[in-house]
Formats: C-alpha cells, sequence, structure tokens
C-alpha cells in the first residue's frame, strides 16, 4: 500500500488511516492522566467501572470533568511535559496524512501536537474549563444506529479505512473499519468478537506494515 502522497495522478484513492488519541497515540491516556492528577479519582474509578453498564462513554467522561477545576493551561503544561506519543508519530503524521478521531478535547490534544511539530486533521470534542468544574462539549451527541450511543464510526471517511485504536471509544469505528490495528482493551474486545486485527506497537511498524513490509 503506497502512502497518499505517494500515489500517481488517476490513482485509485487508498484506504485512509484513522488514528485514536489516546492510548493509541499517546502512550498513555492523557484523559486519565488528568482525572489522576486534577480530579477526583474516586469519581473516575466509580464511573469506569458503570462505563457500558449503566453509562454512556459521553456520560462517563462529562462526570469525570466535572471534578476538574484548574486552570486549563496548567493542565496544557502538565501534559506537554508527560505526555508520549508512540515512536515513530511524526513520521507517520507526514507520509500518510492521517485524521485523528477523539473521545477526548481539543484543548487537551493541540499542545501536544504543537510540541510534537505536527499537522493532522482532527475531530475531537471541546472543553469549557470553567473553576466550579470542566464541562464537555460533544462534537456529536447522535446515537449511532449500530450501537446505540454517539460513537467514532459516524467520523470515518468514506471508503476503505484502516483504523488505529485501543479502548471502549475504539470499538463500533473498529468494527467498520477494512483494516485494524489493536492495543489494551480493543484488542481483548476483538479477540472476544472473533475479530481479526493486527497489533499496534509503535508507528513505525505500523508504516512498515501499511507499505507492505511484514516487520
Amino acid at each position: 500500500m503506497s502512502p497518499a502522497g505517494d500515489r500517481p495522478t488517476g490513482a485509485e484513492p487508498g484506504p485512509r488511516l484513522v488514528l485514536d488519541w489516546d492510548g493509541t497515540v499517546t502512550e498513555v491516556d492523557t484523559l486519565h492522566m488528568v482525572l489522576l492528577e486534577f480530579g477526583d479519582p474516586e469519581v473516575y474509578l466509580r464511573t469506569e467501572e458503570a462505563l457500558g453498564r449503566r453509562l454512556t462513554l459521553h456520560e462517563v467522561i462529562a462526570l469525570e470533568f466535572e471534578t476538574v477545576s484548574a486552570p486549563l493551561a496548567e493542565v496544557q503544561g502538565f501534559l506537554v511535559e508527560h505526555a508520549r506519543v508512540r515512536a515513530g508519530f511524526a513520521e507517520l503524521a507526514q507520509r500518510f496524512q492521517p485524521l485523528v478521531v477523539s473521545a477526548g478535547f481539543h484543548e487537551l490534544i493541540e499542545p501536544v501536537l504543537a510540541r510534537e511539530g505536527v499537522e493532522v486533521e482532527l475531530y475531537a470534542n471541546r472543553l469549557e474549563p470553567r473553576p466550579g468544574g470542566w464541562r464537555a462539549r460533544f462534537r456529536d451527541e447522535t446515537p449511532c444506529p449500530v450501537c446505540g450511543e454517539p460513537c467514532k464510526r459516524a467520523a470515518l471517511p468514506p471508503g476503505h479505512v484502516v483504523y488505529a485504536g485501543d479502548g471502549y471509544s475504539d470499538r463500533c469505528a473498529a468494527l467498520a473499519a477494512e483494516r485494524v490495528f489493536a492495543v489494551d482493551g480493543l484488542a481483548a474486545f476483538l479477540d472476544g468478537e472473533g475479530v481479526p486485527y493486527e497489533p499496534l506497537t509503535d508507528f513505525l511498524e505500523l508504516a512498515r506494515r501499511l507499505d507492505g513490509s511484514p516487520s
């Protein structure tokens, strides 16, 4: 598979690479980092346990971030200092021009992208960082006809999609993709569903696989 920039003029467009952000582009989920550092850990643990049972993902995120009241600049500085991205991300972004679809927030993602010197097309939610508790403003509240709650499937571009993800928010979108790279919770979910995927390690390896090399 050739990257978009390497296709000859007039060639059939290849699959679009779509990446989750937290736990996929980043080595550790930055939403969890923020909640554990600036939020209420008890609320975080309680709502995570209810995810997919009594609460939707949007409900969980909204409840968790209501416990954060720190100034946005302080939280952004914390992420710029501590968040780490997987090896090869900048090179992958330059070559394959991925779409990043995140259940997180522009305000927490963009400072890390700027630190890395990377520009990507980004679909994410927005924050109102109020002193009495942050408010989540979700990009799309329309329930998915497949999974029944707002999810990333609707954000996928038309045509063939290669999807890389790690968690609950990636399940429905991954099931709609032609090819999937998965790690952690997403990998366990796909194993349970009997859906094939390729392990996600880093973006150097992902790029090699997109180029057709086995390793």
